[in-house]
């Protein structure tokens, strides 16, 4: 971080919902605070960001039918579109991550993974792979056929893995930096009709960490990376149980989003509905986690968690009360207290520089 007492932040949200685009903001290291300084809206729903190496170049995914995705050059207060707007011959991309000199996004609507080159100059190339999924789930509302939310990485860098709430599983997938050609490796069918939604993985890169929406549990996983294959091992409940007849009973939750300490001795998972964050607490090795604690996320509908890279800062996007909260990270349980927020019209995610 070289020193600096400020760095940037940037967060998407959903301009068909009154959100500004892609937002700029200058972020206080010593108290957390945002201020905003400039948005686009040159891309319709740009529902979430990845920054590129460097930090000059910001990429977003369009969440739109026809989905699309765009590279912003982000060295100024305003975000400038570098290159075109590129289709990814898929609907409703709700997740992107650079893989192998690529952008990977997960299309929710269609129920796939793109590959898209991205060039020397930053910008994007054309489609270069596009990798259908197939199956469905018991819930027949939403799962009824497949709908990838999240693709990203592995820690060794050999794998792409993908998340597929519709099919209930976690896939892999090898990406030829050369060509761009994104070939499935395997399939991980997780517990039927839970919803796999996101994924993190363990500093130590032996575990991942799947939430699911449509229940509220997280499912731990073992990761092999020479094999690039999860192991269930197991699901951990992420909000406590309810009263019967209670208040919160009548609240269905919708996890969205799972984070893991850069020391790897806790988790956070956002809970809209609920309108909370969890705090979970990870042994040792990382194979078990147990809940500790919920707070509330500081709005309503949290539909992305981030920290910052000191471990001190958790961001929350609150999409239906349009702002993105900030707290303070206590060093020895892990539990957020909340220290601000800032107003940005259904927020959807935060990306920090």
């Amino acid at each position: 971080m070289g020193g600096s007492s400020t760095g940037r932040a940037f967060m998407g949200s959903f301009t068909s919902a009154g959100g500004l685009g892609v937002t700029v903001a200058e972020v206080d290291r010593n108290t957390g605070a945002l201020t905003v300084l400039g948005s686009s809206d040159a891309l319709p729903d740009p529902s979430f960001l990845a920054l590129g190496p460097g930090g000059e170049a910001l990429y977003a995914v369009g969440e739109s039918a026809p989905g699309s995705v765009a590279a912003f050059d982000v060295s100024g207060d305003v975000p400038a579109l570098l290159g075109p707007v590129r289709p990814v011959d898929a609907d409703g991309p709700t997740h992107l991550a650079l893989a192998a000199g690529h952008l990977v996004t997960a299309n929710y609507g269609s129920g796939s993974v793109t590959a898209l080159p991205v060039l020397p100059d930053g910008s994007l190339g054309e489609v270069s792979s596009v990798v259908q999924h197939e199956g469905g789930g018991p819930d027949s509302e939403r799962q009824e056929g497949p709908h990838a939310h999240q693709v990203l990485p592995d820690p060794s860098g050999r794998w792409v893995v993908s998340v597929d709430l519709g099919t209930d599983s976690v896939r892999v997938g090898v990406l030829d930096p050369a060509t761009g050609a994104l070939e499935p490796h395997g399939e991980t069918p997780l517990r039927p009709g839970t919803g796999p939604r996101h994924l993190a993985f363990h500093p130590s890169g032996r575990y991942a960490y799947v939430l699911n929406e449509l229940v509220t549990t997280l499912t731990v996983c073992r990761w092999d990376a020479e094999a690039g294959r999860s192991e269930p091992l197991g699901e951990v409940p992420v909000l406590p149980e309810s009263e019967p007849g209670s208040a919160e009973a009548s609240v269905r939750a919708y996890p969205s989003e799972v984070v893991v300490a850069h020391d790897g001795r806790f988790l956070w998972t956002a809970n809209r509905g609920h309108d909370s964050i969890s705090v979970l607490t990870l042994d040792e090795t990382g194979e078990k986690a147990a809940l500790v604690a919920t707070v509330g996320c500081g709005g309503r509908w949290p539909r992305d968690l981030t920290l910052d890279p000191s471990g001190q800062w958790l961001y929350a996007a609150n999409e239906r009360s349009g702002n993105v909260s900030w707290f303070a990270v206590d060093a020895e349980t892990g539990i957020p207290q909340h220290a601000g927020s800032v107003e940005i019209p259904a927020a959807s995610c935060v990306v920090l520089g």
